[in-house]
C-alpha cells in the first residue's frame, strides 16, 4: 500500500513572525508534486517544518504520514518513518565519510538485528554512484566537505536512492546546477518513481520540470497554496510569470482566501 503525506491547515511561525498561513497538501506514493512561487512565500519553510527544524514553530494544523502524527516525532523519528529532505544547502560534516553516514542511516531505518551487511552495502553504493556518474572515491570523502555545488546535489540524490524513503521533499535540488548535472540529478529522481515513492519538489524553474514531469503543480503565495494544476501550470508560469495568478485571484494583501 502506498504512503500518504497529509498537511492540513498548517500555520508556522519563526521568531514570532507567521510564515505559513493555512497550507493544505496531500502527497501520495506514486505521485510527484512540484511547488513553485515567488521568493519569500514559505516554500522552504514548509520543507523544514515537515522535517521538524527547531527554529520553526507550528502554531496550528497537522502533518501526518500514513495517519501517524508527524508533529509528535523527533527529527530522527521522522526520517525512520520514511520522510527524507534534500536541503537547498547541504551541511558539511568533517570526520564522517559518505560511506559511514549512509550505512548508519540505512541501519537506523532497518533497526537492530536487521542491519545491512557490509558487502551488500558496498555493492549497492557502488551501483548507485555509477548510475549517478559519481567518482567512487567520493564514498570515502567527508560528507559534503569540499564538494562543489553539483557534487553536493548528486550526493543528496545518492542518499535518496540508498535510503528509499516513502516521501521525499527536495528543496531546490536544481539550484546552481549546470545542464549535465541537472540531467543526472533528474535521472536519479525519475529512477525512484513508483507506487512506493512520493515526492514534493520545490523549484523556481521550469527547466527541472523539463526532465521530471510532475503529476501535480502547486503555486504558493503569501504563505499558502493559492493554485493547483497539472504540468501545464508550470509551463504557463514560465511563459507569463506570476502576475496573471495575482490578477485572477485578486491577490493584493494578506486577506486573500486560499483557492479551493
Amino acid at each position: 500500500m502506498s504512503s500518504t503525506l497529509s498537511i492540513k491547515d498548517l500555520y508556522v511561525e519563526i521568531e514570532g513572525k507567521e510564515i505559513l498561513k493555512g497550507v493544505n497538501l496531500e502527497v501520495k506514493g506514486g505521485e510527484i508534486h512540484a511547488i513553485m512561487g515567488p521568493n519569500g512565500t514559505g516554500k522552504s519553510t514548509l520543507a523544514s517544518s515537515i522535517m521538524g527544524h527547531p527554529k520553526y514553530t507550528v502554531t496550528k494544523g497537522s502533518i501526518t504520514l500514513d495517519g501517524q502524527n508527524v508533529l509528535e516525532m523527533a527529527v530522527d523519528e521522522r526520517a525512520r518513518a520514511g520522510l527524507f529532505l534534500a536541503m537547498q544547502y547541504p551541511s558539511e560534516i568533517t570526520g564522517v565519510t559518505n560511506s559511514d553516514f549512509l550505512r548508519s542511516a540505512i541501519n537506523a531505518r532497518r533497526g537492530e538485528g536487521n542491519e545491512i551487511s557490509l558487502m551488500k552495502f558496498i555493492r549497492l553504493m557502488d551501483q548507485k554512484m555509477q548510475f549517478l556518474d559519481m567518482d567512487l572515491n567520493m564514498a570515502q570523502r567527508y560528507l559534503n566537505e569540499g564538494f562543489s555545488g553539483g557534487e553536493k546535489k548528486r550526493n543528496e540524490i545518492l542518499q535518496l536512492m540508498m535510503l528509499e524513503p516513502k516521501i521525499a521533499i527536495l528543496d531546490e535540488i536544481d539550484s546552481g546546477l549546470d545542464i549535465d548535472a541537472l540531467k543526472v540529478v533528474s535521472k536519479g529522481i525519475n529512477e525512484m518513481r513508483g507506487e512506493n515513492f512520493g515526492c514534493l519538489m520545490i523549484t523556481h524553474y521550469q527547466r527541472l520540470l523539463n526532465y521530471i514531469t510532475p503529476d501535480v503543480v502547486h503555486v504558493m503565495m503569501q504563505g499558502r497554496v493559492v493554485k493547483t494544476g497539472g504540468a501545464e501550470l508550470a509551463e504557463r508560469l514560465e511563459a507569463e510569470g506570476y502576475d496573471w495568478i495575482k490578477k485572477e485571484l485578486g491577490i493584493e494583501d494578506e486577506t486573500v482566501e486560499q483557492e479551493a
